[in-house]
């Protein structure tokens, strides 16, 4: 299993290949839904986003609020095909890598060779295991979207697989 830490470079990315296991440490930003709907309104207004895209991972997911002690509660990832829609964007803007669940568009992986990027997969279910890789929370940007706003996440040994390659290939369409 590879340990690797956040942010990723590009040696990193290009050293992964779909099906590997890899325990991530460092910052990840969480963005569901109505969060991205919120940084495509500011980038197509021009405006500058309240955090850095580039270079960064989304993790698709929202956050249970923390119970005492924790950093975090439960964080399981979303069904990451409801952000195929924003992905390809996102890749172009210089985001590394995203965390989700389930497979994504082939417009996603084509974005993904193109920018040299990877897609992630978490387990879906798993959400108190995730949430125990928190060790820091802090909401970002818009706060008023509540789990669904933006966090900045400090993880330790966060368990995820490649599922989409920066070479193309797919753990959902290649079988490994």
């Amino acid at each position: 299993m590879k340990k690797l830490n956040l942010p990723l470079t590009k040696e990193d990315i290009l050293s992964l290949h779909a099906g590997d296991p890899v325990l991530l440490s460092g910052v990840i930003l969480t963005a569901r839904d109505c969060a991205h709907r919120r940084i495509f309104e500011c980038l197509d207004r021009g405006e500058k986003l309240p955090f850095d895209i580039e270079g960064a991972t989304i993790y698709y997911a929202g956050p249970c609020p923390a119970k005492p002690g924790m950093a975090s509660g439960s964080c399981g990832p979303t069904t990451s095909a409801r952000m195929n829609v924003f992905a390809p964007r996102l890749y172009d803007l210089g985001l590394n890598s995203a965390i989700g669940k389930g497979e994504m568009s082939e417009e996603v992986k084509s974005a993904l060779v193109k920018n040299r990027c990877c897609y992630f997969a978490a387990v879906g279910g798993a959400g108190a295991l995730y949430g125990k890789a928190i060790k820091k929370s802090e909401c970002i940007a818009f706060p008023d979207l509540l789990s669904e706003a933006v966090y900045r996440l400090e993880v330790v040994d966060f368990p995820v697989v490649v599922a989409m390659d920066a070479y193309g290939n797919s753990i959902y369409k290649n079988g490994k």
